[in-house]
């Protein structure tokens, strides 16, 4: 289990929101608003040394805010070239941009699926774009109640709406020969700190001969920790945002580091 670093970014600033809470209407229930840009993160992250983190533009794509998220993003990305895979609005419009920029991949849900179906046209699409090697599919998914049985199903747009994908073994074989590795929000639970989605995890973990998987989602203490190491069989890596001591939580950040293999140089 590695760590993987997580910069969100709301607004043009670096924030730590309640997963299911994010409309265009409303806004979002946030726990963390940073008073640092994502540039300081990016270079904390860097001198980490622990690569393969996660940015995420939380805005509405083609918004004022969604443009300064990506300012935001380009300044983290300028600090540690190649550290940082970046998801939120991205299509085959925009992913060379990304690519560009200094992201080793792109992260991507909402594009490849249409009205809550997956498009596998948008997704050959993009693989002969940038490449199988640079893309991550962004499987989040929340539960829901179908014909009286409780199965996880991929949501997209922000994590509003559900897809009528499943989240189980046959779509991580399915989906693996598009993707070099998955991320998955635990959606119920991501951002409040109540501890991990541990059903969900047992899934992931169970999955035999697959690509990397990062969970993230209800991570509040290092019991947690040991939760996802025990049910993602040593398989699974992980994220942790608002529990982390840089982002308000009490999880401190250095422990955290040395605890997960990180080697950290002021």
């Amino acid at each position: 289990m590695k760590f993987r670093p997580c910069i969100d970014i709301h607004d043009g600033k670096v924030k730590q929101i309640v997963g299911g809470t994010l409309k265009d209407e409303l806004g979002a229930e946030t726990n963390f608003i940073s008073e640092y840009d994502a540039s300081f993160y990016g270079r904390l992250y860097a001198n980490c040394k622990v690569p393969g983190g996660h940015i995420i533009l939380l805005n509405e794509k083609g918004t004022p805010e969604y443009r300064e998220d990506v300012r935001a993003a380009s300044d983290a990305m300028k600090e540690y070239p190649g550290g940082f895979m970046i998801g939120g609005g991205v299509g085959a419009d925009n992913a060379e941009e990304y690519l560009k920029l200094g992201a080793s991949h792109v992260i991507v849900t909402s594009y490849v699926f249409k009205d809550g179906k997956i498009d596998f046209d948008r997704l050959n699409e993009l693989t002969s774009l940038v490449g199988k090697d640079h893309i991550v599919l962004d499987l989040s998914a929340r539960q829901l109640s179908k014909d009286g049985e409780i199965d996880y199903y991929i949501v997209t747009d922000r994590w509003q709406k559900f897809t009528d994908m499943k989240l189980c073994h046959e779509t991580l074989d399915m989906l693996k020969e598009y993707s070099d590795e998955y991320l998955i929000h635990a959606v119920d639970v991501e951002g409040k700190k109540s501890g991990v989605d541990e059903k969900l995890l047992e899934m992931l973990g169970s999955w035999e001969n697959g690509i990397p998987i990062t969970y993230a989602g209800g991570v509040k203490d290092f019991n947690d920790l040991e939760k996802i190491e025990t049910l993602g069989r040593g398989k699974i890596d992980a994220t942790i945002g608002s529990a982390l001591s840089i982002f308000g939580g009490e999880m401190d950040f250095d422990e955290v580091i040395n605890y997960m293999g990180g080697s950290y140089e002021n």
